[in-house]
């Protein structure tokens, strides 16, 4: 063999060698500690998890904490169920994945940490209504929630006199001294179909029950009869927008609105960060959508936008909850807020983020209800119904809409439907 083939061979050999040697540096950082692996589905937060990550294992020699924060991690995580590759800790949303893995008997009961006294009580609240039928017991940790009305340029406001609405009758009506004054009040990007949903959420928190969906499991009402005012004050909107609202889609709308082409944008707080990465020093604001002709009756849309739970077959209960805990410190409910436009699920004296400003007695106060759509299934498609209904200009739009939502609801829901009605003849006959 050739002197210059023996030391490709030996050269070969030291670096296999090294990557032998870092692999198993990379394992000395778990050595005798407990690992927990935590996946967590919010990617635009992947910068703030990592800095938990490296400090949390900076401060504790006993367990070892992993996250990870992938791009498509609702279907990772239902892909590794699959499989029984389950993580210890798993941070969701509050929607209808939560009520499926809760119905799976999937989740940890946690009502023994401790943790759970300084969260608010509305965003418990909200998660038991998630429930297919009601269970004892708690199965997440709400950390961080998000506000969703009407979002508006507080310096085109102040320009123009233009006052904050807190009924229906003043919110049209501010509409149209806007577009009187040669400016166009809203923007959508309905192109997106579920940007249709962000108006429909935050008008249904004021004109429906938070727990409408077991009320029409359990037979005890339609959505027709309560869905019309809703579907009807989101069609009056159409009137203050752009020409055609589905031409343009989320990205679109959240740069006009940047860009100063309409006073108001009906959607949530998560569009701030997207809005001001066009205009970086936009004076932003928002409010409660003003749906009731009585102030006093209108509600914010908030709902659990990241919450922790612990998975059924996590073998160390006691290391995940010191991760929870951690997670719960102050100091770093307040890194995240910095980090994120959120509104904090823990009870505490948090500062509210300056854009959420004119809806703070609402937060402080607990006058929030969750997201109706928390409850539709993805299979439904509620979004692209509501943009069909919305482009519809037929006389009987509303009652074919009417019609169609309640009909899907039975067609997607069969199976939950006959939980309830299981649930409700059991509890009868006790």
């Amino acid at each position: 063999m050739g002197k210059h083939k023996v030391g490709a061979v030996f050269l070969a050999g030291v670096l296999a060698m090294g990557i032998v040697m870092t692999g198993c540096s990379g394992k000395d950082e778990t050595e005798g500690k407990t690992v927990i692996e935590m996946v967590q589905y919010k990617p635009e937060a992947v910068d703030i998890f990592e800095q938990f990550q490296d400090e949390f294992n900076a401060t504790h020699d006993d367990i070892y904490l992993k996250i990870d924060s992938p791009n498509d991690a609702m279907t990772i995580l239902k892909t590794r169920f699959i499989r029984e590759d389950n993580p210890d800790i798993i941070g969701i949303g509050g929607d209808i994945n939560y009520s499926n893995f809760l119905d799976a008997d999937m989740l940890m009961d946690i009502s023994d940490f401790e943790g759970l006294n300084d969260i608010k009580e509305k965003y418990l609240e909200m998660n038991k209504d998630l429930e297919y039928v009601p269970k004892d017991g708690v199965y997440a940790v709400p950390y961080m929630a998000n506000a969703a009305g009407i979002l508006f340029n507080r310096d085109m406001f102040e320009e123009h006199g233009w006052e904050i609405p807190t009924t229906w009758t003043e919110f049209t009506n501010l509409c149209d001294q806007i577009q009187s004054e040669g400016i166009q009040p809203l923007y959508f990007g309905f192109k997106d179909t579920w940007t249709t949903l962000a108006p429909w959420n935050a008008i249904a928190v004021s004109l429906c029950d938070s727990d409408l969906t077991y009320q029409v499991n359990s037979g005890e009402t339609t959505f027709a009869e309560n869905y019309r005012e809703v579907a009807e004050k989101e069609k009056a909107l159409l009137a203050y927008g752009q020409k055609d609202p589905v031409s343009q889609g989320y990205n679109d709308a959240c740069t006009a609105f940047a860009r100063g082409t309409s006073a108001m944008f009906t959607i949530g707080s998560y569009a701030i960060s997207q809005i001001k990465s066009v205009n970086p020093d936009m004076n932003i604001g928002s409010f409660v959508f003003p749906a009731n002709e009585d102030a006093d009756k209108n509600v914010l849309n908030s709902g659990n936008d990241l919450m922790f739970c612990v998975m059924k077959d996590c073998k160390n209960k006691e290391a995940a909850y010191e991760v929870l805990s951690y997670m719960l410190e102050d100091e770093n409910v307040k890194k995240y807020l910095n980090a994120q436009s959120a509104v904090p699920c823990k009870k505490g004296d948090f500062e509210i983020t300056p854009e959420l400003e004119e809806m703070r007695d609402y937060i402080e106060n607990g006058i929030v209800a969750d997201y109706q759509d928390h409850h539709y299934p993805s299979e439904m498609s509620v979004d692209a119904m509501i943009q069909t209904y919305l482009m519809d200009d037929s006389a009987d739009a509303t009652d074919t809409f009417m019609k169609r939502f309640d009909k899907e609801w039975i067609r997607y829901n069969r199976d939950v439907v006959a939980k309830v009605k299981a649930y409700e003849e059991g509890n009868d006959h006790e």
